[in-house]
């Protein structure tokens, strides 16, 4: 804003200017959606209830008349099921409708405003995807919200992982469709290598209304989606699992401050090299290395029960964000069989990828997007960099009485788990349910056998049982209730309190430890004080925490007073840099992420282009015929058209595929380049757009080569496979080497 600096200047245009200025600044602020369009709107739906009301049967509305249609969906949804949407859920409607996101505190009705925004996309004739976190979540919604749409004359379905080719189609043939996102992923990846119109599932993206959008488009936007083929059984490496076992930290590999990375020490290095009888360094024999690492990387940085649990013969990753098992996900081929090794069971199935998307990318595919959360504040900066979207905060029906307490720090876990089980047992006692959101299943179990120790009988909901987390959460706010969760367990699911609940202070929300992103704190907290109902939280924090250890080692703690607890205000502080740093730490993967799948995402969307064309017209034969006359007119005239479509969609796939490959291969090995003091990035991009500049000529190549053969080979894969897997978290094998380079252990 600019200063005044000097009588001569235009007083009154300078201070017009910098209330301006002032304004748009507090407009542009995260979350400062300007709610007063909403609000007159809702007042002018208000002055026509009684008119709408007094209606035998309600008319379908326009929606050029913002006001009336709110004053309908509000009639409809009180007729259809019994909930007279609050103002504060019309306000909501209308934020969804503008392409915000829409931030309501838990309890506050989001689903209902969704559904009213969902049927006034439709009812401006644009297909709506409701996409959800979950299968329980897609299909509960859309059957609770059934009667609405049909009283907005609005059709509506639903698909989970279950759903046949046939229901997905019935599903998307609705004007409202809710799914979870990977499914909705996976079907749009299955028509990409689709060789028939008539197979098409999917129908083009208009609007998407995502639900728990910073789940979706924060937690999730990294991860790819996967479309495999020819699978194979996959190759354990038993021996190096049994070989890394045997080494020791401090001595043979190291962590890095993060815990992002493992690499061997000179003494490791000498020690492996021994005992398998190999030169472990030689560029021209990287496979055992490779082989070494991943099975390192298993050891060292994933514990089971924390990062994957067991279950049915099978290793299952847990979701890092909800601390749920994150269903068909897995990590890339090498270390999910690195896992298994570790864990003594078989190498699943593997195959080549035959395309991917990730899910910032799915949802990038919508012209319209907008979204709804507890928490969208707190990733206002993701939401505008990676898909321009502003967040609107919705007050909340009623003033929201929890009472937050500061954390309770000690230094040590130990410390820290005394007093979190004496805390529980003590508040017990009073009768008033306790909710306690711990980091991780094996921290859930341990704390659960140490509460029935003395006595009590908890509920636990993890990621070994999340098939019930709905049922078992809606009880967590009945008297006497011990419910001990990983994460963010029931979201979507009200916690209502018991009866007489109330008077002993509501749900009592327990933390024990702090989450690695401050909204994952937010979203546990707001588990209680719903609707106005009393509640309190508080998080307990050791300072020997693996987030405190992780981002601010370099911290010295205060000391603790004499009954144990560290209520020195730099104590707070650690925790708080802490999380922050972990906080920039998450965001620029994501932004690193984004900066090798954006020119992917680019180039795909070329090669869908030509594939569309290929598909629905007659290109294929236009150019073939073009290409070789006489080939052409040899062909039987019944057959060569579809002949033409064929052999070049092959060459497409297959071109594709080997490029992704190329892809791969680029980036795992990207990051040596920096040791030439060159950009990765920008050595990747550079690499990746000569590749594809040959792409397109390798295409018309080998379809003309198919073309002239008498019976072209046009196999594609037996079985196709789909599976969700993470970028892994904690570097690839070469940055390990690059660690090791760079520290100075590289041997000569």
């Amino acid at each position: 804003m600019a200063r005044g600096n000097g009588a001569g200047e235009a007083r009154v245009g300078g201070t017009v200017a910098s209330i301006t200025g002032i304004v748009r600044n507090l407009l542009d602020r995260p979350g400062g959606v300007n709610l007063s369009p909403y609000r007159k709107v809702v007042k002018a739906a208000a002055d026509r209830a009684d008119r709408v009301k007094a209606l035998d049967e309600l008319p379908r509305p326009g929606m050029d008349d913002l006001a009336e249609f709110c004053a309908v969906a509000r009639e409809a949804a009180d007729r259809t099921l019994g909930l007279r949407p609050y103002d504060v859920q019309l306000l909501g409607t209308l934020a969804l409708l503008d392409g915000k996101v829409a931030e309501m505190a838990t309890g506050e009705g989001k689903t209902l405003s969704g559904a009213m925004a969902a049927a006034g996309y439709a009812l401006q004739g644009k297909r709506v995807h409701v996409i959800s976190v979950n299968d329980y979540l897609a299909r509960r919604d859309a059957e609770w919200m059934a009667p609405f749409y049909e009283a907005m004359g609005v059709t509506v379905g639903w698909l989970d992982q279950n759903s046949t080719p046939g229901e997905r189609r019935e599903a998307y043939a609705k004007d409202v469709t809710y799914g979870p996102v990977s499914e909705i992923g996976f079907d749009v990846l299955r028509d990409r290598l689709r060789t028939d119109p008539g197979e098409l599932i999917v129908p083009e993206p208009e609007v998407a209304l995502v639900d728990e959008a910073d789940s979706v488009l924060v937690d999730e936007a990294k991860v790819p989606l996967v479309m495999a083929g020819s699978s194979d059984a996959g190759d354990t490496v038993p021996e190096m699992a049994l070989l890394v076992r045997t080494l020791v930290r401090g001595y043979h590999y190291e962590i890095d401050d993060q815990a992002r990375n493992v690499y061997l020490t000179p003494k490791g290095a000498e020690t492996v090299e021994k005992r398998l009888d190999v030169e472990l360094y030689d560029e021209n024999e990287p496979g055992t290395l490779i082989e070494l690492n991943l099975a390192l990387h298993a050891h060292a940085l994933l514990t089971r029960d924390v990062d994957y649990i067991v279950r049915e013969g099978k290793v299952q990753l847990i979701n890092p964000s909800r601390g749920r098992v994150a269903v068909l996900q897995r990590w890339p081929n090498g270390l999910q069989a690195a896992v298994e090794a570790k864990e003594a069971l078989p190498a699943s199935d593997k195959g080549e990828i035959l395309d991917s998307i990730t899910v910032q990318g799915l949802i990038r595919r919508y012209p319209r997007v907008c979204g709804m959360t507890g928490t969208a504040v707190a990733v206002s900066e993701q939401l505008g960099e990676f898909y321009g979207l502003k967040v609107a905060v919705i007050p909340p029906n009623r003033p929201c009485v929890r009472e937050d307490e500061p954390d309770r720090i000690y230094p040590t876990g130990p410390e820290k788990e005394t007093a979190l089980v004496e805390e529980i047992q003590r508040v017990h006692e009073t009768g008033r349910p306790i909710l306690i959101g711990t980091l991780d299943v094996a921290e859930s179990e341990s704390l659960a056998t140490l509460l029935r120790r003395r006595g009590l009988d908890p509920v636990v909901l993890n990621a070994k049982n999340d098939a019930e987390e709905a049922a078992i959460i809606a009880k967590a706010g009945e008297r006497d209730a011990i419910t001990v969760s990983t994460q963010m367990a029931g979201r979507g699911t009200d916690i209502r309190l018991g009866e007489g609940v109330a008077e002993l202070g509501g749900l009592y929300v327990i933390g024990s430890g702090r989450h690695a992103s401050s909204r994952l704190d937010d979203q546990l907290r707001g588990r209680a004080g719903r609707q106005g109902d009393p509640g309190g939280s508080v998080f307990f924090v050791g300072l020997d925490d693996e987030l405190v250890t992780q981002f601010a080692a370099e911290e010295r703690p205060p000391a603790a007073d004499p009954d144990g607890q560290v209520r020195h205000r730099r104590a707070a502080y650690i925790v708080g840099h802490a999380q922050r740093v972990a906080e920039g730490v998450n965001l620029e993967i994501h932004r690193n992420t984004w900066r090798y799948t954006r020119l992917l995402e680019q180039q795909r969307e070329l090669i869908l282009e030509w594939r569309d064309k290929v598909l629905h017209t007659d290109s294929a034969a236009r150019a073939l015929a073009e290409a070789d006359p006489d080939r052409w007119a040899a062909l039987p005239e019944d057959t060569r058209e579809e002949t033409a479509r064929q052999i070049v969609l092959h060459a497409i796939d297959a071109c594709w595929t080997e490029h992704l490959a190329f892809l791969h291969d680029l980036r795992e090995g990207i990051h040596l380049r920096a040791l030439g003091r060159m950009s990765p990035i920008d050595e990747f991009h550079r690499e990746a757009v000569a590749e594809y500049k040959a792409l397109q000529a390798e295409i018309e190549r080998r379809s003309l080569a198919a073309f002239e053969e008498p019976e072209p080979d046009l196999k594609r894969p037996e079985a196709t496979w789909t599976y969700l897997v993470q970028d892994n978290p904690f570097g690839t094998e070469w940055d390990r080497i690059l660690k090791r380079v760079k520290g100075g252990s590289a041997r000569t």
